[in-house]
């Protein structure tokens, strides 16, 4: 199975991007990460960053495709943080959300998990078939009946979260309960919640359907990002999987990589 890897990560309105994103790939195998950074006077974008490069060189260690895998990966970059609280003070409330995606393209099969409100969106036939679930307080008042899930987007609360990498205590990320079968035609967003606040489910499935490759769906809808954001937007993130059949161009295969926007083959 073909991947095709698209990222894209703005600072919005803001003078410091606390987003990060990588992803590394190799043996049959590629693991995608996305994160917010949380604590301000610098220490958000330090959280990010140390979270995005303690759960790659955790996949490299150890490539497995499987919820266990991610749990262990998000582990590692929760103790990262949390020992990287005490090197300064101003870094001792840094905290991230963090979204994990890995693809095994031999088995085609795919697995992920999640802490605080950075989502991931699976697609097939362009339409979204999973999306996962914030870890905040307003997404606990819509399951609890008390807000309808269109007023999410805007409610005042919207950025309280009560789980995210950094905290000693209830460290419980999201897993998939099981692998997911991949079929030619998937598609995955991973993307920081400056990005899906500004555009809704069914217009990333517009967009979906209306283009041809991952950067161009990315850039259809950061448009939207962009057009109704503000002078305070916040950072935007996101990084898209397009999962296709192999053609003849893909014969030489891939080494292994870890970078910013690209296509890769396995």
């Amino acid at each position: 199975m073909r991947l095709e890897i698209s990222v894209l990560s703005k600072p919005g309105g803001r003078a410091v991007n606390e987003d990060a994103f990588g992803f590394w790939a190799g043996s049959g195998v590629c693991f995608c990460v996305v994160c917010d950074g949380a604590g301000g006077q610098g220490g958000g974008d330090v959280a990010s960053k140390l979270a995005v490069r303690t759960t790659l060189a955790w996949f490299q260690d150890d490539p497995q495709c499987s919820g266990q895998a991610i749990e262990a990966a998000l582990a590692a970059a929760n103790q990262a943080i949390i020992e990287h609280q005490e090197s300064a003070s101003r870094l001792a409330n840094m905290r991230a959300t963090a979204v994990v995606l890995a693809v095994d393209s031999v088995n085609r099969a795919a697995a992920w998990g999640h802490l605080g409100d950075s989502r991931l969106y699976c697609f097939r036939r362009h339409r979204v078939v999973v999306q996962t679930k914030d870890h905040s307080v307003v997404q606990n008042m819509v399951d609890a009946g008390y807000l309808r899930k269109e007023d999410l987007r805007k409610a005042k609360e919207r950025s309280k979260l009560f789980a995210a990498l950094g905290q000693v205590e209830n460290f419980e990320p999201a897993l998939a309960r099981s692998e997911f079968a991949l079929a030619a035609g998937d598609a995955f967003l991973l993307c920081t919640d400056g990005f899906w606040e500004y555009i809704d489910e069914g217009e990333m499935e517009c967009a979906l359907s209306e283009v041809r490759s991952a950067e161009e769906w990315l850039r259809r809808m950061e448009q939207q990002v962009v057009q109704r954001g503000d002078r305070e937007q916040d950072n935007y993130s996101a990084l898209a999987v397009w999962c296709t059949e192999p053609d003849a161009a893909d014969a030489l295969g891939a080494s292994p990589s870890a970078g910013t926007a690209t296509n890769i083959s396995l």
